[in-house]
This record gives structure tokens, C-alpha cells and sequence, in this order.
């Protein structure tokens, strides 16, 4: 097999558990739409903060969503051994990586959506460049996914992952999640010249931790 089927292989694993398990519908997207309507009751919508505060808050959201999102991915594995299959499999550890960064990805992606729809309706959004948006979008989920694909693998082993995962992660995805607010405010404005800057930090961050990923993920498997 190649790089591409190996990681579509992966892939196909990891969503199948969730698909089984149902823990991305039951648990992490109510996790999100609640979060939503938290914030939507904590401020007050009649001095229109709501609109403004949106892209910051659906981000930090879509953040949440992430650090459940790699302790599920991993604590499965860790928990059933299935770790140890992965470094038996003769898989390329880049294909690996791959895999497992599309499979949260996907998950992320499907949990944007809906709660794309929720700040619409819950903070009375108007978007004027649905095009900008979905490429904000795709850029900062390639870069969130793959970074918490990396970061998830390294603190795997140890038993105070649900804790270390979140202090190594928040410091390296700050200027994705900056980055991504920006340009969700160049789509909801429709400055779309504005964005561009920031689209290019989110696709150079994703480019520089996909690539980080497939050289290193390899050395951190074999240590978890």
C-alpha cells in the first residue's frame, strides 16, 4: 500500500469507532451548542457583543471540542493495547499520522457545521463571504488536527495525559486560533482583503505541523 491508502486505512478505523460509538453526536457537538448558549445567556445581546465576540468564542469551542476529541482518540488505544498493534502493523508512521489527523479532522469539521449554524441563529451572525469562511475553516482544522494529532501522541503514555495534553497544546495553537478569528471576522464583514494575511498563517501553520507530524510521529510512537 501507499502513504495515501495506509492513511485512509487509519482513518477508516478510527471514524468506524466513533461512528460505533456515537461519542462525537452524543457527547462533543451538545458539548459545543451548550457552550454556545452559555455564552449567548452570560452576555448581554442587546449591545450587539454577541456578534462581535462570535468568531473568538466559536474557536475557543472548536478548541474544547478538540482536547476531547484527542483524549478519546488515544485513551481507546492506550487502554486496549491497540497502541502496540499500530507499531506491530509495518504501517508507514506517516501514514499513521495522516490517518489519525484526518479521522479528527473530520470530526472537527462536522462539529463546525453545526455550530456554525448555532452562532447564526443564537448570535444573530450574518456572513457575508461563505467562500472566505470554509477555507478559514479547512486551513485551521488541517492545523488543529494535525497538532493535536502530534501533541496527543506524546503524552500518551503517561497517566496525567487529560491534564498535560491541554498545557502542551494551548501555548502552540494560539496563533491558529488568532489567525482563524481574524479571518471569521473578514467573513462575517466581507473584508476578505483583510483576511488573507491570516489565511496565510493558518495554511503555513498547517503545512509546517503536517509536515512536523510525518517526520516525528514515527520515534513518538514508538516511545508512548
Amino acid at each position: 500500500m501507499n502513504l495515501a491508502q495506509e492513511a485512509a486505512l487509519v482513518a477508516g478505523k478510527d471514524l468506524r469507532i466513533e461512528a460505533r460509538s456515537r461519542v462525537t453526536i452524543r457527547q462533543i457537538i451538545p458539548f459545543g451548542l451548550i457552550t454556545l448558549v452559555l455564552f449567548a445567556f452570560a452576555l448581554d445581546p442587546d449591545r450587539g457583543i454577541l456578534r462581535h465576540v462570535a468568531p473568538g468564542l466559536f474557536w475557543v469551542t472548536i478548541l474544547l471540542a478538540l482536547l476531547l476529541a484527542i483524549s478519546r482518540a488515544y485513551s481507546i488505544e492506550s487502554d486496549n493495547g491497540a497502541t502496540d498493534s499500530l507499531r506491530m502493523s509495518g504501517l508507514d508512521p506517516s501514514g499513521i499520522f495522516l490517518g489519525k489527523a484526518t479521522a479528527i479532522a473530520v470530526e472537527l469539521m462536522l462539529l463546525e457545521i453545526v455550530l456554525t449554524v448555532g452562532v447564526v441563529v443564537l448570535f444573530n451572525v450574518s456572513i457575508a463571504s461563505i467562500g472566505f469562511l470554509v477555507l478559514t475553516a479547512l486551513a485551521a482544522t488541517v492545523g488543529l488536527a494535525a497538532i493535536g494529532t502530534l501533541y496527543g501522541v506524546l503524552a500518551s503514555g503517561l497517566r496525567v495525559r487529560e491534564t498535560l495534553v491541554p498545557v502542551l497544546l494551548l501555548p502552540v495553537v494560539a496563533p491558529i486560533l488568532l489567525g482563524a478569528t481574524r479571518a471569521w471576522e473578514a467573513a462575517i464583514d466581507g473584508s476578505v482583503s483583510d483576511g488573507w494575511p491570516w489565511i496565510g498563517i493558518l495554511v503555513v501553520s498547517a503545512m509546517l505541523f503536517t509536515a512536523i507530524g510525518m517526520l516525528g510521529f514515527g520515534s513518538l510512537l514508538e516511545e508512548s
